[in-house]
């Protein structure tokens, strides 16, 4: 009867080293997951910010050539 007990006994842990790798295995591929998605976002972030900087100074050159920007200037510096 202790033989057969024992079986259990090593049965139970092999089950339970099973089920323990196999979450292991999980959280791995979910790591490996949320690494590939921070990547995406910081790559679709230095995308955006350099568009940002492209837009600014499109708007600049805009404001600088624009005769309602320059009348502004001129008139405060009338006052």
């Amino acid at each position: 009867m202790c033989v057969f007990s024992g079986d259990m006994e090593n049965q139970v842990e092999q089950e339970e080293k099973t089920r323990l790798i196999n979450q292991v295995l999980e959280l791995q591929h979910t790591l490996e997951d949320l690494s590939a998605r921070v990547d995406a976002v910081k790559e679709e972030n230095l995308k955006l910010k350099s568009e940002n900087q492209v837009l600014g100074q499109y708007i600049e050159n805009l404001m600088s050539a624009s005769s309602v920007f320059q009348t502004t200037d001129a008139k405060s510096k009338r006052k």
